[in-house]
This record gives C-alpha cells, structure tokens and sequence, in this order.
C-alpha cells in the first residue's frame, strides 16, 4: 500500500514559522500592547493583524513594524500614539482594484516624509534647557507645522488625576505609569473632548522658546504651569517633542 502524503505542519513536522511582520508584532504584544494597539499603530483593522500570524500577511508593513519595534526599544516612543507618529511615515495607503490609492475617510496620518522631527530629553539635557529639543520646534515652525510633546514627572507633579478630562491627556491610555512613580502625559496627540487640540502651531511655540530665551524645557514648563497642569515646584525628568506638516 502506497503510504499516505503529511500535509505541511502535521503531525511530527516543525509548524511553519511566523513572518517578519508577525515577529516584529510579536513583539509589540510582549511589552504588553494588544492587536487592536498594533491595527492603530499601522492604521489598520486588528483582524489584519491576526492575519499575520494565520495566514502569513503583513509583509507590506514590516518596515513600519519595524520601526516602531526600534522606537518603542530605545524609548523614543512609549504609547500607542507616539509609534503611531513614528510608524506613519512608513504607511503606504490602500489601493483599489484598479490600483489607484484609496479614499482615506479620516486625515489620521499627520506625519510626512521629510517633514515629520522628534527630538528626547532626559533630566541631563532637561537641566541644560534641552538644547536638543530646539532644533525640533524651528524646523516645524519652518514649514508652519504643529507639535505634540510628552512630559514625564513624578505623579504629585501634575495637577490633574491621570484620565481627567481637565488635561490635555484626556483618556488613560494617553498617560503612561512608570514603576518609579513617575508619569508620561502627552500633549497635542488628539483631538476631542478633554484631549485639546490636535497639534499646537510650531510658530506660536518658537515664539514661547524665543520668550524663555531658547530654553524649551522652560517654554514647556511655563506652559504646563500657566494652564494649571503641573505645580509649579515640579521637576520634569523627560520631554519629547515631536513635529509635523498636516497633510493638506
């Protein structure tokens, strides 16, 4: 009798191993970010994420993946928003089956190639004005764009309970708790209710930097302090900037 064929993946043999896409998501959800997180990341429907592991999908958006894979590493991005920011870029749009680029029904993308900066400070730089910082905020305010920057403190810093619609974070999962009792809040992420504006103008915020004589960690602090965010006796450990072009 002719012995029975082993379908691929049977019994006794090695199961097919996972892509790079579904690696590098992988990843994601080991530092604790779910499939719905990793679908905002990439702007995409968390049932295409798990297509990555079942069916071998996503090799479109490895090189998104990865970057926020490195980000997330280096702790240049530390929330579903700020890869979103890093990953856009990296996001090519759908394409009907005629294979013109589809209609997008929400400008969700805000970073463009060549026009999107980022710049990370720690207490060192923070002490020092963040010099590194500054760079960021004149050249988006060169192409008239906008900002969005994350402050990190102790929790007794900020005014607010994280999740109150009183501050610019608005809803929890823009507020990041760190095991030293310090928090990340950003600012300028979203728009609606308890979440501010989308963005601050970059020109309006290199005057504020002009203001405090180039020093952007006082710029930051004077403004966290005069909209009743930190107390005033607060120190900041970390800041992020991050700057873009909207799309039009």
């Amino acid at each position: 009798m002719t012995p029975r064929r082993r379908r691929p993946g049977g019994q006794g043999q090695s199961p097919q191993q996972p892509n790079e896409a579904a690696q590098l998501t992988q990843q994601l959800l080991n530092a604790g970010y779910t499939k719905k997180d990793v679908g905002q990341i990439i702007g995409r429907d968390p049932s295409l994420v798990s297509q990555f592991f079942t069916k071998g999908k996503g090799a479109s958006f490895v090189t998104a993946l990865r970057t926020a894979v490195q980000a997330m590493t280096v702790g240049a991005a530390n929330n579903v928003a700020e890869l979103k920011a890093v990953a856009a870029p990296q996001v090519s749009r759908r394409t009907t089956n005629t294979g013109r680029k589809a209609r997008v029904r929400a400008k969700d993308v805000v970073a463009t190639p060549g026009n999107s900066f980022m710049a990370r400070a720690a207490q060192q730089h923070i002490a020092s004005g963040g010099a590194r910082l500054r760079p960021v905020v004149e050249k988006t305010a060169a192409v008239a764009g906008k900002l969005a920057f994350t402050v990190r403190a102790k929790k007794g810093a900020f005014t607010h309970n994280s999740g109150r619609l009183a501050d610019s974070a608005g809803i929890r999962r823009n507020v990041v708790q760190r095991r030293d009792g310090t928090e990340e809040r950003a600012y300028g992420n979203s728009l609606g209710p308890g979440t501010g504006e989308f963005g601050f103008d970059a020109v309006e915020w290199m005057h504020r930097v002009d203001q405090a004589d180039g020093d952007v960690t006082a710029a930051v602090r004077g403004w966290l302090i005069e909209t009743g965010r930190i107390h005033p006796d607060a120190v900041i450990t970390h800041i992020e900037i991050r700057g873009w072009k909207p799309i039009d």
